[in-house]
């Protein structure tokens, strides 16, 4: 009875995820009959004249989530090593439940402070005193180009980091927890600094693991709906610049779908659903290839 009670649960849950896909399949493909390839490769979404291409969402959607890595991971990272390597006793639990809380706020929040509090703040101290300072042609001026209103890729991105480096740090925290203290002690009594316990043995330990949460935390990023609708600035165009408006997969969703009249648009709403999880099913098997990789380096 328990191995079927087993195996029905494994089979409901591939059943549930073939369904999932054949759905998006079937639902996008009167835009994806209709546009082809293009519907990958153009970034005009017209719905007067029903025509779309998914190019914008789909580079908004992956510059988003890679900045958000970019900025997170090494915070996470810090956080995670000073909770486990130089945090006093007495801090410890303190600052380690103040992260997991932070983890815990729903996303909807993270994008109303961004709105109101974060936006105005950043176009004020940093977009404003960027374009003023960029001279004209400029690699700085090609980068802050834009509308000064405290929308767009750059502080989406920023949002995105503050929401995923909450779960990468109490992820990676929970790792370097579990390296058995003779390791650490080993290193230490051998004459190894923090910083070299830290890169040298800790981390090695578990890099698998930590692939891992790093993989997450990208894949959190990717299918983020509401923080970054309410900051992006909502634009199909290619972004030109980090302060430019543009927009990702969920964002574009979640803006749009209740607006679709006509069978095409719907369709290509759905249509971007399939793409984005083909996004996430594909950064998720890389993670798994990385992590098989490494334990067969190992």
């Amino acid at each position: 009875m328990f191995e079927g009670l087993c195996f029905a649960a494994a089979t409901a849950l591939l059943a549930a995820l073939g369904g999932l896909i054949a759905s998006l399949v079937i639902g996008g493909w009167p835009a994806l009959r209709k546009f082809g390839f293009g519907f990958l490769t153009n970034a005009t979404w017209n719905p007067v004249t029903d025509v779309y291409g998914a190019a914008g969402p789909i580079v908004g959607t992956l510059i988003t989530a890679a900045l958000a890595l970019l900025l997170a991971l090494p915070i996470a990272g810090g956080v995670a090593f000073f909770l486990t390597e130089l945090c006093p006793a007495v801090l410890r639990r303190p600052i380690g439940t103040a992260v997991e809380l932070l983890a815990g706020i729903p996303s909807i929040v993270y994008g109303m402070w961004g709105l109101f509090v974060f936006a105005p703040i950043f176009a004020k101290y940093v977009q404003l005193p960027l374009m003023t300072a960029a001279k004209p042609g400029s690699l700085l001026d090609t980068l802050t180009t834009g509308i000064p209103n405290g929308s767009g890729i750059l502080p989406a991105s920023i949002i995105l980091a503050i929401m995923i480096l909450p779960f990468m740090a109490a992820t990676l925290r929970e790792l370097l927890a579990s390296v058995p203290p003779g390791v650490r002690e080993s290193a230490y009594g051998l004459g190894a600094t923090t910083a070299e316990v830290v890169m040298s043995v800790t981390l090695p330990y578990v890099r698998t693991g930590a692939i891992g949460a790093v993989m997450l935390g990208l894949g959190r990023a990717l299918g983020e709906t509401m923080a970054v609708t309410f900051i992006i600035g909502n634009s199909h165009a290619f972004p030109k610049s980090l302060f430019d408006s543009g927009s990702t997969i969920a964002s574009t969703i979640a803006n749009e779908f209740t607006e679709a009249t006509s069978p095409v648009h719907t369709a290509a709403l759905i249509a971007l659903g399939l793409v984005l999880f083909l996004i996430t099913f594909t950064v998720l098997g890389l993670a798994r290839l990385m992590l098989r990789l490494q334990e067969a380096r190992s």
